[in-house]
């Protein structure tokens, strides 16, 4: 057995280190950290469509936003979410992989939910923190800025967001911390200066003033939708769980809570005697602060909004890479181009997003348009992690009264909010559902439709076929295919191998080959697993290497499979040298050849209409992943798609054919 570790962090996860702290900052609050751009304005604006913008609406608001950032941020993902982590990954689908075993088989449509609708907040939050941004330009006197030169600057930076990550984000990652740092104590520090104008707004504190806001107000559910944007960051402060470790993100959100709730408090007290301001255009974040600094905050506020669309997209590549683990997602080609643990690419998810961001931007054309969006996509989430939190509860035999309270205040909490972003599903709500939706089904589809087909692909005993391969192998009569054949399986009894498989090298083209090799991939729940094992079915011809890898993986088959020859050519197991003489004498090594196959349908009479239907989603989204070859690292020059038919299970196809005989009887 052989054990690799696939590179490395700059520092222990496990540990609290003053660098892990610094980490986390730059990657973990870049989303939340940046709420205070679009909370107030937000707020405010709700409250004069609800006609009662007061001194007690102001402070209600706040004692709104403080409690909603410890009940959900602070107590539901710091001190319990966090203690959720999957070999210390953490996410929705992180945390699906801990219940999966559990006899409750919907829960793979919870996570497929929540998964779907944090990739949609992946679309919208880079578009909305970066608007927002460079909206403050606004606020500069005699700089006439019109809507087109704001969507021209947006684009351009989000562009640049997406481009420069084929090349690897390590060099200006570590920037990230100490630039998060100045925004956050920033964001405090002029939070305090406008504090001491109006102290009396520290009476927010009080829950009492949240309580009677929601209670008297008329329109308690539109103030409900603008104070969820301040804890919209931290299902992604969850999903980072893996990048810098849970004692780190403890300590730091400590730092960053107290920024952020001085900011607000600022906010509120400047709001006390400008709130009209706000129906003008004036953002009450750039508007609390002197105008000298409006460019300098500006600047500031663009390189945190740029920090926490980083944050989301590499949020965005680990969801999709957790998905192919979990089989909800076809494999796509994934690369590392920082060469850190954990920091992953995947081209075609990079680029679509670009492009929905784009369109979400030039759709919804200001941030204030975007909120609704942006709230719906995470209360959704957040419902769906609950619900997953809860039977992990279960699971581990956690107090059942201790999980009846969670469930009933989170619950009710997060339905709450689902019904404040639901009402505004025509004002741009529709847009997450529709993103969410789209990708959601593709997860369904694809997940149900690998099911169907495995319900129709045969498996057989690999070691009843071993001595008709012997016989190939020793047959002269048929040309030589390759020296070093190798095939891909997904077959999950190690004895057992695809019929396709055997169809292929006795059927469809006799393959006679020195060395047969079954390559079979294995996902495992511990992200960063690399090892492989060889079974030697026949001594000296056949070869089971099963190969047991992490989410976080990159799933290079090629080169591990070159790994394993040199290893097996090294220890004498097999010739290290080509078995033709010509090339043995020049010391040329063996050849490889690589068989990947394809299925093909041959009787649609076997499935039901829901299963054609899952199965021609399946079809489609199989052409948004990479082909085989690509998405496992093979070079095409030696490698052979190969179409055979899919054998029928006749237990299946009986059963099928005796149901469809009993209907046309009755």
């Amino acid at each position: 057995m052989s054990d690799v570790l696939a590179g490395g962090h700059h520092f222990d996860t496990k540990k609290l280190t003053f660098i892990g702290v610094l980490v986390s900052l730059g990657i973990v609050f870049g989303d939340i950290g940046t709420s205070p751009l679009y909370v107030m304005s937000a707020i405010i604006k709700s409250g004069k469509e609800a006609k009662m913008i007061s001194e007690e609406y102001i402070e209600g608001a706040l004692s709104c936003i403080i409690w909603t950032l410890t009940l959900q941020t602070t107590i539901k993902y710091v001190l319990i979410s966090l203690r959720a982590d999957n070999k210390g990954e953490g996410g929705i689908l992180a945390l699906f992989s801990l219940v999966k075993k559990m006899k409750t088989k919907w829960l793979y449509l919870v996570a497929i939910v929540g998964a779907s609708a944090l990739i949609a907040d992946g679309v919208i939050t880079p578009s909305l923190t970066v608007m927002a941004s460079i909206e403050g330009l606004k606020q500069i006197k005699g700089l006439d800025l019109g809507i087109n030169s704001i969507l021209a600057m947006t684009s351009v930076i989000l562009v640049v967001i997406f481009v420069v990550q084929q090349f690897g984000t390590s060099f200006i990652g570590k920037f990230f911390g100490p630039v998060m740092v100045i925004w956050f104590l920033f964001l405090g520090g002029f939070g305090v200066v406008n504090l001491m104008e109006h102290p009396e707004v520290l009476k927010s504190f009080n829950p009492y003033y949240a309580y009677k806001l929601i209670v008297t107000s008329p329109s308690a559910i539109l103030i409900l939708g603008a104070v969820f944007l301040c804890t919209t960051g931290a299902e992604a402060l969850y999903s980072d769980l893996g990048h810098c470790g849970y004692k780190n993100i403890r300590v730091s959100w400590v730092f960053v809570k107290i920024m952020l709730i001085l900011n607000y408090l600022g906010q509120g007290a400047w709001l006390l005697n400008n709130y009209g301001m706000v129906f003008t255009g004036t953002n009450p974040f750039f508007g609390m602060l002197p105008h000298y600094l409006i460019i300098p905050a500006v600047i500031l506020a663009t390189a945190a909004a740029i920090i926490a669309s980083q944050a989301l997209i590499t949020g965005s590549f680990t969801i999709f890479s957790e998905a192919m683990s979990l089989n909800f997602w076809p494999f796509q080609q994934i690369q590392y181009p920082s060469g850190l643990k954990g920091q992953m690419y995947i081209p075609r998810i990079n680029w679509g997003l670009l492009i929905f961001c784009l369109i979400v931007v030039f759709y919804f054309k200001e941030s204030v348009h975007m909120e609704a969006a942006y709230g719906l996509s995470i209360t959704v989430t957040m419902m769906m992690t609950t619900i997953l939190l809860i039977a992990w509860l279960w699971r581990n035999r956690v107090n059942k009264i201790f999980i009846a309270i969670f469930a009933l205040v989170y619950l009710s909490i997060e339905i709450g909010f689902f019904s404040a972003n639901i009402i505004k599903f025509f004002e741009g709500g529709w847009i997450t559902v529709f993103l969410a939706g789209f990708v959601a089904v593709c997860m369904y589809a694809w997940y149900n439709g690998r099911m169907i087909k495995q319900n129709f692909i045969k498996f057989v005993k690999l070691k009843d076929y071993v001595s008709t391969i012997k016989d190939i192998k020793l047959d002269e009569s048929i040309p030589k295919y390759a020296t070093n054949l190798a095939f891909l399986s997904r077959a999950k009894k190690e004895d057992e191998v695809e019929s396709k498989i055997i169809y292929s090298i006795m059927r469809s083209q006799p393959k006679r080959a020195d060395h047969y090799f079954i390559l079979n991939i294995i996902n495992q729940e511990d992200p960063f697993t690399y090892k492989y094992s060889i079974d030697e079915v026949m001594p000296g011809t056949v070869y089971k290497v099963n190969f047991l890898l992490g989410f976080k993986i990159d799933r290079k088959i090629n080169d591990y499979f070159n790994q394993v020859l040199f290893d097996m050519m090294k220890e004498g197991i097999i010739p290290d040298r080509s078995s033709h003489p010509s090339l043995r004498n020049h010391n040329i090594p063996p050849d490889l050849k690589y068989v990947i196959i394809d299925n093909v349908y041959i009787n649609d009479f076997l499935l039901t209409v829901k299963e054609k239907i899952t199965l021609n989603i399946y079809n489609f989204v199989k052409y948004i992943g990479s082909s085989d070859f690509k998405a496992y690292g093979l070079a095409p020059h030696n490698v052979l798609v190969e179409s055979v038919p899919l054998i029928n299970n006749p237990i299946r196809e009986k059963k099928i054919i005796l149901e469809e005989f009993k209907r046309y009887d009755s």
